[in-house]
């Protein structure tokens, strides 16, 4: 029976051992990635498709939000992260512990109901949309219904933090809607935008674009391709791939791939704007006031 037993036992440590080695080779051929879904579509899908056709390496895709891709690969459940911020070590201490790759640039779409009559909104129109001043559409030069304002909930969201530094210079903003106007994350909010006659909100130009709704100007610019590259769109960001502060070297060979001449070939393809095309763009948000870090 002792004989037995030890047969077993070290038939099933043979057993774990092999199974190990296949998870480490298989580990070595995926790089797990999650993050917020605007840099998702801005170029992760596209760049994961062409490293892997081109290394063999599958990047496995999940969202969940800037905050979700800073902090998850700060833990190290995930290899990389995707983020449309920067780190708020002051929200959690754990984003000290990552580092950012800047890779492109976004934009913030103020997007509409398709078939919305209004083409432009202003700073100030903006403003006093977000704080429960102007309610009605016909306040702005459209129809006499209310505005559905759509909102993402929390504050530290890409693109909930982005609008609170870019138009109220104040990371807490307080918004003002109707509680069931917040939504878990920009998916949803677009969603709504969609098929809400009377809905507005903001999101990434990346991901607005792709979907079925009108994409106002801002300040009579619209985000195009051109305007952002050339900064006269005003709300554009930095679009960023996170990495531990050790990253292994398959996460390094990516990153090297993203910002290379053929990665940025990809992203332009996608109609996003590599960030090393306009790098002087960062100094710019820094004269606009914009918080950067």
């Amino acid at each position: 029976m002792f004989y037995r037993t030890c047969i077993l036992f070290l038939a099933l440590f043979t057993v774990s051992q092999v199974s190990a080695a296949v998870d480490t080779l298989s580990n070595d051929k995926t790089i797990t990635w999650a993050g917020c879904g605007i840099t998702k579509k801005a170029f992760m899908k596209e760049l994961a498709k062409a490293y892997e056709a081109k290394t063999g390496i599958k990047i496995i895709l999940q969202g969940g939000g800037a905050t979700k891709g800073i902090r998850e690969t700060a833990a190290g459940t995930v290899d990389m992260g995707g983020s449309c911020r920067m780190t708020l070590p002051e929200a959690d201490h754990s984003e000290l512990y990552v580092g950012l790759h800047p890779v492109a640039w976004d934009a913030l779409a103020i997007i509409a109901n398709k078939n919305n009559p209004i083409n432009n909104l202003t700073t100030d129109q903006i403003k006093q949309i977000y704080t429960g001043t102007i309610t009605n559409w016909k306040q702005v030069g459209g129809p006499n219904a209310p505005i559905r304002l759509y909102i993402r909930r929390g504050k530290i969201s890409g693109v909930g933090y982005a609008i609170r530094q870019y138009i109220f210079k104040d990371s807490n903003y307080e918004f003002v809607t109707n509680k069931q106007y917040i939504v878990k994350s920009s998916g949803p909010l677009e969603k709504a935008v969609e098929k809400d006659p009377l809905a507005l909100g903001i999101t990434g130009i990346s991901s607005a674009r792709k979907r079925h709704v009108k994409i106002l100007n801002f300040n009579g610019k619209i985000p195009s391709y051109k305007n952002v590259a050339q900064g006269k769109y005003t709300l554009y960001r930095p679009l960023y791939l996170v990495t531990s502060a050790s990253p292994s070297k398959k996460v390094r060979d990516f990153i090297k791939f993203a910002i290379s001449k053929e990665g940025r070939a990809i992203l332009r393809k996608n109609g996003t704007v590599p960030y090393l095309d306009s790098p002087e763009l960062m100094s710019k948000m820094l004269i606009y006031g914009f918080d950067v870090h």
